[in-house]
């Protein structure tokens, strides 16, 4: 049974082998492969049985992580709000990370209502600093990271969170973050959900990446499994090429 014993301690492995984490971003699409009306509005794509079945990957996931974009649009939390394993017991939260080249996230976010640690990454290196310090007081960790251009490195960020233990990190982020990721080969794992409506050409599309040049330049996926939660699909797929080392 090695190979059922690899996918029940996939994240560990990876970052044994790897020193990062492994990678599964969430995405939420409707049939023509739309995540939001062309101003933003995006509650609900998809149904409560879909949205239901995330809170179990969040549960899974040593950390989930976001960037500034979607604080500032969606203003999640971000956290596991299932009920407890046990009667009287509390469950356990991940780690809540947010990429914030800038520190651009509010100290009001909601992301600090909720139990357990949020953790961000910034190019800001002084802690005195007036945004970090609000921040800081709010309970938030601030880390600095090198940077890729204007904004941060992704390999520096999976390899930080390497350093911290965390074995898989569920990615929810808006269309920039995670076609930056796909783009660079770190996605271990995609998870698609598909709500079966329209919202047209002019609504935001799934992710931003380059078009290929060629048909066979296109990034290809392997369908692990298809489960159906009320009337939304979810697809589980892995990248054909390795990824991430």
């Amino acid at each position: 049974m090695e190979k059922e014993a690899a996918e029940l301690n996939a994240g560990f492995i990876k970052r044994m082998r790897s020193g990062r984490p492994l990678v599964r971003v969430k995405l939420a699409m409707s049939l023509d492969g739309r995540t939001a009306l062309a101003d933003g509005e995006s509650r609900w794509i998809t149904g409560a049985a879909a949205r239901e079945d995330v809170q179990h990957w969040r549960a899974r996931s040593s950390a989930v992580l976001t960037g500034v974009g979607t604080v500032l649009a969606d203003d999640p939390r971000l956290d596991v709000r299932l009920p407890p394993p046990a009667p009287g017991g509390e469950r356990r939260q991940p780690l809540r990370v947010v990429l914030d080249a800038q520190l651009r996230t509010p100290a009001e976010a909601r992301l600090f209502e909720a139990r357990g640690e949020v953790l961000i990454f910034t190019l800001i290196a002084a802690p005195d600093e007036p945004r970090a310090v609000g921040l800081t007081q709010r309970g938030a960790r601030i880390e600095s990271l090198p940077a890729d251009g204007d904004r941060l490195s992704l390999p520096a960020v999976l390899e930080r969170l390497g350093e911290l233990e965390m074995n898989e990190l569920l990615v929810e982020a808006g269309a920039t973050l995670a076609g930056q990721l796909l783009q660079e080969g770190l996605i271990d794992e995609l998870l698609l959900y598909v709500a079966p409506r329209f919202l047209g050409p002019a609504a935001r599309p799934l992710v931003a990446l380059p078009p290929p040049q060629q048909l066979e330049e296109a990034s290809a996926y392997t369908l692990l499994g298809v489960q159906q939660f009320g009337e939304d699909l979810r697809l589980r797929l892995r990248p054909r090429m390795p990824v991430g080392g």
